[in-house]
C-alpha cells in the first residue's frame, strides 16, 4: 500500500495537467523526484506528465518534457545522473503537460520524435473540448523534426526501446513506449493510475482507443513488468487491468444510457461510478465530470450560434 502523502503528491501534481498555458502557474516549490526503474531506466516526477529516461554509454533518451518552466529543473535532475546531454525526446502525445520543454530541449540540441499526428496538432490552434479551451499553435523550435506513423525503434543503452501509435486513444497521436529488454512500459496518458482518466475526444481520443490500447498492453507484459503512467505512480499488470476493468465498466454503462437518449443529469444521477469512486475519484476529474466527458463522447455538446 502506497503512502497517502505520497499518492496525494501525485494527484495534486494531476491538477495541473490540463493547463495548456504555464505561465499562470507557480513553479517555484515543485520539486523533480527521481525513481530508479533499472540500471539504465528512471522515472521523473515534476508538474505534468511523467517522464521517463534512459541513461547509459550511447544516449540520454527522455520520454516528455513537462511544461517550458520546468526544464532547468528537469535538466537538473538529469545531471545529478549523468553528465551527457539529452541527444532525444520522444512526445507521447501533444498536450502542453508533455511537450512544453519541446522548445528549450530542441535549442539545446536535443531530437524531437513524434507520432505525425503530434506534429499536426502542435502546428496549429486546437481546441479542447471539455476545458473549454483554445491552445495557440506552438513555435517552430518546439515541434517534433522526426516523426513516425505506426512505430519506431531506438537501439540504445543496450536495449530496444519500440514506441508504436495506438490510434484513437487518449488524443489521436498517442505512442506508448516499451523498453523490451528491461520490461518497461511508458503509456503516457493511455494510463491514469489512481484517478480518473481524461480522454480529449476533441483531438481524436476515444473511451472504446483508451481500453483497446490498455488491452494491446496486457498481452504484452507480465507481472514484473514496470508500467509508468502518464499521472500517478509506477504502476504493474494488476494495477492496469483494474484500471481497465473500471473503464470498459463505466463507459460501457454511459454509452448505453446516451444511446437510449438519457439526458446528461440523468446519467450523473444514475451514479454509474458508484463501487469505482473509492479508489479512483479524488483525482483531477471528479465523477460527475468523468461521466460528462464519457457521455460527450457519444453526445457531442450543441455548436454554439456565431456572434
Amino acid at each position: 500500500m502506497r503512502s497517502l502523502p505520497r499518492l496525494t503528491s501525485f494527484l495534486s501534481a494531476a491538477l495541473l495537467v490540463f493547463v495548456t498555458s504555464a505561465g499562470a502557474q507557480n513553479f517555484d516549490k515543485v520539486e523533480i523526484k527521481t525513481e530508479k526503474l533499472s540500471a539504465t531506466t528512471y522515472v521523473l516526477f515534476g508538474a505534468g506528465g511523467n517522464i521517463g529516461l534512459s541513461i547509459g554509454d550511447d544516449a540520454v533518451f527522455v520520454i516528455d518534457d513537462q511544461y517550458a518552466p520546468m526544464t532547468p529543473k528537469i535538466t537538473a535532475a538529469i545531471k545529478a545522473l549523468t553528465a551527457k546531454p539529452v541527444q532525444f525526446v520522444l512526445n507521447t502525445h501533444w498536450h502542453g503537460d508533455h511537450t512544453g520543454g519541446n522548445e528549450n530541449l530542441g535549442k539545446a540540441g536535443a531530437i524531437i520524435v513524434a507520432q505525425e499526428n503530434v506534429r499536426k496538432r502542435l502546428s496549429s490552434e486546437q481546441f479542447i473540448e471539455l476545458m473549454k479551451s483554445k491552445v495557440p499553435a506552438s513555435p517552430k523550435g518546439a515541434l517534433p523534426v522526426v516523426t513516425f506513423t505506426s512505430d519506431i525503434t531506438f537501439h540504445l543503452n543496450g536495449d530496444e526501446i519500440f514506441a508504436f501509435h495506438v490510434p484513437k486513444a487518449h488524443t489521436d497521436g498517442d505512442a506508448i513506449v516499451h523498453f523490451r529488454k528491461g520490461n518497461i512500459v511508458h503509456m503516457g496518458d493511455t494510463f491514469f493510475n489512481g484517478l480518473y482518466p481524461f480522454i480529449d475526444t476533441s483531438t481524436g481520443g476515444s473511451p472504446d482507443g483508451v481500453v483497446a490500447a490498455a488491452d494491446k498492453i496486457l498481452v504484452m507484459v507480465d507481472d514484473a513488468t514496470r508500467i509508468i503512467p502518464g499521472h500517478g505512480p509506477v504502476g504493474n499488470k494488476a494495477e492496469l487491468k483494474a484500471y481497465r476493468d473500471m473503464l470498459y465498466t463505466v463507459n460501457g454503462r454511459v454509452k448505453t444510457m446516451a444511446k437510449a437518449g438519457k439526458k446528461l443529469d440523468e446519467v450523473i444521477a444514475a451514479k454509474p461510478t458508484a463501487e469505482f469512486d473509492e479508489r479512483w475519484g479524488k483525482g483531477f476529474l471528479p465523477p460527475a465530470r468523468f461521466i460528462e466527458m464519457l457521455y460527450g463522447a457519444y453526445v457531442p455538446a450543441p455548436a454554439k450560434a456565431v456572434q
